[in-house]
Formats: C-alpha cells, sequence, structure tokens
C-alpha cells in the first residue's frame, strides 16, 4: 500500500492507496479539490464537512448526468421523453433532506 499526501479545501489528508494507483488517486482529489473550490468561490467559506457534502453532491450530480446522457446514447430512454412530474416532488424532497443533514454535520462539527 502507498500513502499519498493531498489538500482539499485547504486540509491536508494522508490517504492510501494501492502501489501504482498514486497518480490516479491525485486525479481524484484533484476533481474534488476543484469542487469545493468552486463551492467556496459561490458561497463563500464554509465548514470543512459541509464542503465536503456539497463537493460531493455536484459530483454525484455529473456522474448522474453522464450515466443518463449515456442511457439516452444506448438509446435505452427516449430523448424526447418527458420527465415525470414526481420526479421533481422526489428532487425537492431529498434536496431538503441533504439540506437537514448538511445542518446536522454543521453543528456536530462545531
Amino acid at each position: 500500500m502507498a500513502d499519498v499526501d493531498v489538500e482539499v479545501a485547504g486540509r491536508r489528508y494522508r490517504l492510501s492507496c494501492r502501489d501504482g494507483e498514486e497518480d490516479h488517486l491525485r486525479a481524484l482529489v484533484n476533481m474534488v479539490n476543484g469542487k469545493a473550490q468552486d463551492i467556496t468561490g459561490a458561497l463563500g467559506e464554509m465548514t470543512e464537512s459541509r464542503t465536503l457534502l456539497l463537493s460531493a453532491l455536484l459530483l454525484a450530480d455529473e456522474v448522474n448526468d453522464l450515466r443518463g446522457a449515456a442511457a439516452v446514447a444506448r438509446n435505452e430512454v427516449p430523448a424526447s421523453a418527458e420527465p415525470d412530474p414526481a420526479y421533481a416532488v422526489a428532487i425537492e424532497r431529498i434536496a431538503e433532506r441533504v439540506e437537514r443533514l448538511a445542518e446536522q454535520i454543521e453543528r456536530s462539527s462545531v
């Protein structure tokens, strides 16, 4: 196992990975750090846990978009399909839940 020192949102971490995967790990960390910098630039300074949570959500959103685009490319979903209105309600509930969790994390880290 190899140890790699990395930095995300101004905080240093020591992570372990398989030998030979150090560059891949650094590339992933750079993606997370880029999202953290975007969030901090847009919203200002916030707690470490909130910054990391929002970074993870942005990356998960990108993965979700890519999966959807891949499904369309494979003709699994018609490109002209109208979204179900229930999705909007579900997404709103999830967003509210994530916000409550972020607030709980923020309060517990103080």
